[in-house]
């Protein structure tokens, strides 16, 4: 019954290395201490002994001692300690738990290296790539032959082939993400041709389902989501995120070169649109990033990042603050990169991608009909909630306040507004209205103005004979309502003027009275969002909900039409300035648009924001990284390990290549091959390499535990979505339709779309999804963790989609001959040994009802279907 044990935890696996601390530190710790700390306890200054800007002073501490093992750096940030720091006041939260997250993971501080740039030079990464000469040797795949030759100086030699039914499953994952049928098996195990292998591969390419695989693996590079994290009162859907992954599907099964496929992402607007008019979509990779709740300069530092990264393995982000510690980027180039992104704008209106004309007319109605409702809403909000401020009385109330607090500061106006029971924002703005000299013109105000200064005990010696002087017949020519409200009351004091003139705002109907009171400018019409501020929080509130339902059209509406999430250049794009220590608000020495130094001849960009050009830089031949971390990427999700084992980060500080000679002559044939990728998968997946077997060998083991030398192959764990996807096909309930809006994977009824079409939540990542491992959204992922954790299993032991899976192959196994044999077909596909159906049969025997489903159910338990031999 071995293979029938429950899988209460996954075989141990070696989990991958945290992420790299110096990153995390240039990145989320030194900003935060250049920005706060610096100015006290820097190279010029040292308050108290305690220097922070380099490695030594940061471990010596202060005058009375070191600062991080007694916590007295914590204590201080976290304003519990005797001194709380910094002075000026506290640290955001966010700085906060980034700095004691750093402290208690050992706070490494990275030494500085005084001649950066002349190391940068001789680096590995950022010399040309070069075509190295094959080393000699039998292996028609000179993949093999470069593998060998590294064995070979280790008197080592490469693992046997694996069988057939193990080679199929292995790369049937590895392009499809799906494990093969019990028939496909066979027939490749049956078919006696030499060519069955690559026959295999080819079929397995041009499957549409191999898009679909190598679009999850780049979301993760693009830190895919369909929400923006928190963004406060607004809508937090992107409803159009799923855009972007049809696009990545379309164009890994097209083979769209890679070249292109970056120049799309960066700058598809700036392409021809008829080469391909749902290109637009490919902008996602810049837009479907984290809102850091809309501050603009966390976006475009963002953007930088998965650029940097993503694209060339260069952690350009570092040189936010400060010129890289290690790499040849200084801050100046940093900031010619944000000048690019800065002069690049989201459109309010999203462009059309192609869809049908009977569906835009259906779903604009809908749109239409939504923000009407909306907008009806918001005119009656609006009206009631300054409908108390338009009264005769509080006209009145305000002019004599206006009038008492002409002398005051606002903050004495607001008292005065407060003992009098008005709104001191009311009062603002009146204030604000009859003191601007534009007013002055108007006869409305001229009269109010002239007479509002008499003192009140003037009033009946020197007041009313002066205004009645200043109303005399073609002296003044004043609006009908005004004059009636004056000659209807006797003006005894100022207060009776004020009356009198509210008395005729609030009955005038047109004219110069009623704008005074409604119209554009009136102080008791402010638009929004300066009306907000008169507005009950719970109208707001609903408010907020019927606005909000517009983006929900967008997001749930089965006829919206899709839409591409792009960038546009500025109409007048500008130049850049270099921040100082990171600071917006500290600006340094101008900077063009431009690409970073090591790219290219760093000539400033001419065209609109320069993407374009950056995306040119990026695939130019001056370039040495991006070909080497595309093809790093790829052997990577074939091997479980990169040829660099810091996929995202080629600087100085990176893991050098096991083997520099194959990763160059990948490289430069992956160019050569007009960048397909499709091209760089037969080259790694016809190799012997690529085909051992991956069992253990104890003198590999001795010389090479990490198998860095490539020995054998890696054993893999599936993934979260090979993994629920096998579960899919096993029952027999996969959904393999191509494309289309991300779905919620855990609400039932259980959706059998497969798992690269989750709704990905920023704020709210489903726990299965985080117990799997999956990418963080939040930020670019260079490799998954691999973690083994109780819920992993707990979730295939008690989760209700796999019974509910388990059920299917039950229930469509049920009227099969042998069906002991049928279960192990649709789940393993194979045939039980004679061996395994006697126990099985024993099992469902002595189980309840549910046997077979529970048969069914300890399979898709074990190792055997778990894992990627």
């Amino acid at each position: 019954m071995a293979r029938f044990v429950l899988l209460l935890s996954f075989i141990a696996v070696t989990p991958l290395p945290a992420a790299d601390p110096v990153v995390f530190f240039e990145t989320k710790v030194r900003p935060v201490l250049a920005e706060h700390c610096f100015s006290c306890h820097g190279e010029k200054k040292q308050m108290a002994g305690l220097r922070l800007d380099t490695a030594e002073g940061f471990k010596k501490g202060t005058e009375e001692g070191e600062v991080v093992a007694c916590s007295k750096l914590l204590a201080a940030i976290k304003r519990t300690g005797e001194y709380p720091m910094p002075a000026k006041g506290p640290l955001p939260a966010e700085a906060v738990a980034d700095i004691e997250a750093w402290l208690k993971a050992g706070a490494k501080y990275p030494a500085a290296e005084k001649a950066a740039s002349k190391s940068a030079a001789a680096h590995w990464a950022f010399r040309p790539v070069v075509d190295p000469p094959v080393p000699a040797g039998d292996a028609p795949n000179p993949v093999d032959r470069f593998v060998r030759a590294k064995l070979g100086e280790k008197g080592l030699a490469p693992s046997p082939a694996a069988d057939r039914r193990t080679l199929i499953r292995r790369v049937s994952f590895d392009l499809l993400g799906l494990p093969p049928g019990y028939d496909e098996v066979e027939a490749f195990v049956a078919d006696p041709e030499p060519d069955a292998y690559p026959k295999l591969v080819d079929r397995l390419l041009a499957s549409p389902h191999y898009g679909e695989r190598w679009a999850r693996h780049w979301m993760d590079v693009a830190r895919f989501a369909d929400s923006k994290g928190y963004v406060f009162t607004e809508d937090r859907s992107y409803p159009y995120a799923y855009t972007y992954r049809d696009y990545l599907i379309r164009a890994f099964n097209a083979d769209k070169p890679f070249d292109q496929f970056v120049r799309e992402q960066l700058a598809a607007d700036k392409l021809d649109p008829k080469a391909d008019p749902t290109a637009l979509a490919a902008m996602g990779f810049l837009t479907v990033g984290r809102r850091f709740n809309n501050n603009v300069h966390d976006i475009i530092d963002d953007r930088i990042d998965v650029v940097g990264r993503g694209l060339m393995g260069l952690t350009l982000a570092c040189a936010r603050c400060h010129d890289h510690k290690f790499d040849p980027v200084p801050t100046a180039d940093y900031y010619s990169v944000y000048s690019v992104f800065a002069n690049s704008r989201e459109p309010k209106e999203l462009p059309l991608l192609p869809a049908a004309a009977d569906q835009v007319a259906k779903f604009d109605a809908e749109v239409t009909a939504t923000r009407e409702k909306a907008e009806r809403f918001a005119a009656k909000m609006y009206a009631d909630a300054l409908a108390k401020f338009r009264t005769p009385k509080a006209v009145a109330d305000y002019l004599m306040a206006v009038r008492d607090s002409r002398a005051m500061k606002p903050s004495d106006a607001d008292d005065l507004a407060a003992d009098r029971g008005l709104d001191a924002n009311m009062l603002g703005l009146w204030r604000d209205h009859l003191t601007a000299d534009a007013r002055t013109a108007d006869p409305v105000f001229r009269l109010w103005l002239e007479v509002w200064n008499l003192p009140d005990r003037t009033w009946r010696e020197a007041a009313e004979p002066h205004l009645w002087d200043w109303l005399a017949p073609g002296r003044r020519r004043l609006p009908a309502a005004l004059t009636a409200a004056l000659g209807k009351r006797p003006l005894h004091h100022l207060r009776d003027v004020a009356e009198a003139y509210g008395e005729a705002l609030a009955a005038a109907t047109g004219g110069p009275l009623a704008d005074a009171l409604s119209g554009a400018g009136a102080p008791t019409n402010p638009q929004p969002p300066l009306a907000d501020k008169f507005v009950a929080i719970a109208v707001k509130q609903q408010y907020r909900k019927l606005r909000n339902a517009v983006d929900k059209v967008h997001a749930t509406s089965p006829d919206a039409p899709p839409r591409a999430m792009v960038l546009e250049d500025d109409p007048k794009p500008t130049g850049g300035f270099v921040f100082l220590r990171g600071n917006p608000a500290n600006r340094g020495p101008a900077v063009p648009r431009r690409a970073p130094a090591i790219l290219s001849d760093a000539r400033p960009f001419a065209q609109g924001s320069g993407r374009l050009e950056l995306a040119e830089a990026i695939v130019g031949p001056k370039n040495p990284l991006t070909a080497r971390v595309f093809v790093n990427r790829v052997w990577m999700h074939h091997f479980g390990e990169g040829l660099v084992r810091t996929p995202s980060d080629f600087g100085v500080r990176s893991d050098p290549p096991s083997h520099p000679e194959l990763l160059d002559w990948l490289a430069s044939r992956f160019v050569a091959d007009g960048w397909s990728v499709k091209a760089l998968h037969r080259r790694i997946l016809l190799s012997d390499t690529y085909q051992q077997r991956s069992d253990g060998r104890s003198e590999l083991t001795a010389a090479d535990p990490e198998n860095r030398l490539l020995g054998r192959t890696n054993r893999r764990r599936a993934d979260f979505e090979s993994l629920r996807d096998g579960l899919l096909v096993a029952g027999g309930t996969l959904d393999r339709a191509i494309g289309g809006r991300s779905v919620d994977l855990f609400a039932p009824p259980f959706t059998a779309r497969r798992s690269l079409y989750a709704k990905i939540d920023r704020q709210n990542l489903p726990a299965a999804l985080r117990a799997f491992d999956l990418a963080s959204p939040d930020q670019h992922t260079p490799q998954r963790f691999v973690t083994t954790v109780p819920q992993q299993a707990l979730w295939l032991m008690n989760g209700p989609f796999a019974q509910q899976q388990a059920k299917a192959v039950a229930d469509h196994t049920a009227d099969a001959d042998g069906r002991v044999t049928a279960v192990y077909r649709a789940v393993l596909a194979r045939d039980p040994t004679p061996a395994e159906t006697e126990q099985a049969t024993a099992f469902v025997g002595a189980a309840s009802a549910r046997g077979w489903e529970l048969l069914a159910q300890a399979l898709l338990m074990s190792n055997e279907f778990a894992f990627i031999d």
